[in-house]
C-alpha cells in the first residue's frame, strides 16, 4: 500500500520510483512535516528492494521555493522548535542514505531549502530556464540543513561563500560550470532526458551502482564534514531571534510583496 505524505506523493513503477512535490500552487514549499515525511519516504523506498532509481521533481512552476519558515518557527505540535529546525538535515541525510540513486529533475525556481533538497540527490538535471537562489542570509538566518557542506562538496568553498552571503540569483550556465548540475537541457527535453538517464542507471548492475554511491558519499563526507551539520538547528534558531536578522527578513518580504503587487496591479 502506498503511504500518504504531506506536500508530496510517491510512486513506484517496477525498478523506478518518484517523489513528486505536489503543492505547485504554492511553489512546492518544504514544511517541517514535508521534511520529516521525505526522510520517511527514503526509508520506504529502501523497503522496495527492486527500486534502483528515484526521480525527485516538483509540479507546477517550480521545483521548490524552499523552506516554509512558519512551520519550523512555531514547531510542530509536540515537536520543539529545535527538532523542527533539524528536520531539513534529517531529510537531506535520509535521501543521501537511500539505497536507490536519486535524480533531481529541476525546473522553474530552485530556492534555498529546495536547492539543499537537490544537492542531497545523486544526480541533477535542470531545464535551461531554471533559476537558483539562496536567500537565507537576506532572511536573517544561516543556510542550514547541511546545505553549506553539501555546496562546498559540489561547487567549492569560495563560490559557496559568495552565493550564500550575497544571495544573488544564478542561472543554469553557472550551476553547470560550477559542477552543481550534471546536465542542462531545453525545457521541453527535461523529462525525456531524465527518463533516459534513469533508464541508463537502471540498466547497470545494482550492487556495483549502490556500492559506488556509498563509497563516493563516504569519501566526500570525510572531506566536507556533513556529519557536523547536527548543530545547524542551533544556528538557525539563533538567527530567528536576531533583531537585525528579523529586520532584514521583513525588508526582504516587503520587497517580494511590492514586486508581486507591481506585476498584478
Amino acid at each position: 500500500m502506498t503511504p500518504t505524505f504531506t506536500g508530496f506523493r510517491v510512486e513506484v513503477d517496477g525498478v523506478r520510483g518518484h517523489i513528486i512535490l505536489n503543492q505547485g500552487d504554492k511553489l512546492n514549499p518544504l514544511s517541517t512535516q514535508t521534511l520529516l515525511d521525505l526522510e520517511t519516504a527514503a526509508r520506504w523506498f529502501d523497503s522496495h528492494m527492486d527500486v534502483r532509481v528515484v526521480i525527485v521533481k516538483g509540479e507546477g512552476r517550480a521545483f521548490s521555493a524552499g523552506a516554509d519558515l512558519s512551520s519550523f518557527t512555531a514547531g510542530l505540535g509536540d515537536l520543539p522548535a529545535h527538532a523542527a529546525g533539524d528536520a531539513g538535515r534529517r531529510m537531506a541525510d535520509g535521501l543521501e542514505a537511500m539505497r536507490a540513486i536519486a535524480i533531481a529533475q529541476i525546473h522553474g525556481h530552485c530556492v534555498g531549502g529546495g536547492l539543499v533538497l537537490a544537492a542531497a540527490c545523486d544526480l541533477r538535471v535542470a531545464a535551461e530556464s531554471t533559476r537558483f537562489s539562496i536567500p537565507e542570509v537576506d532572511l536573517g538566518i544561516p543556510l542550514a540543513w547541511g546545505g553549506i557542506p553539501r555546496l562546498v562538496r559540489e561547487i567549492g568553498p569560495a563560490l559557496t561563500k559568495e552565493l550564500v552571503i550575497t544571495c544573488r540569483p544564478f542561472d543554469t550556465n553557472e550551476a553547470l560550470s560550477s559542477g552543481f548540475l550534471n546536465r542542462v537541457v531545453s525545457d521541453d527535453e527535461l523529462e525525456t532526458t531524465v527518463n533516459e538517464l534513469a533508464t541508463l542507471v537502471e540498466s547497470k548492475p545494482a550492487f556495483a551502482t549502490q556500492a559506488t554511491k556509498s563509497a563516493t558519499n563516504a569519501v566526500t563526507a570525510q572531506m566536507v564534514g556533513v556529519a557536523r551539520s547536527w548543530n545547524d538547528a542551533e544556528a538557525l534558531q539563533a538567527g530567528l531571534r536576531d533583531p537585525e536578522g528579523r529586520a532584514s527578513a521583513q525588508a526582504y518580504m516587503d520587497k517580494i510583496t511590492a514586486r508581486r503587487t507591481s506585476r498584478n496591479p
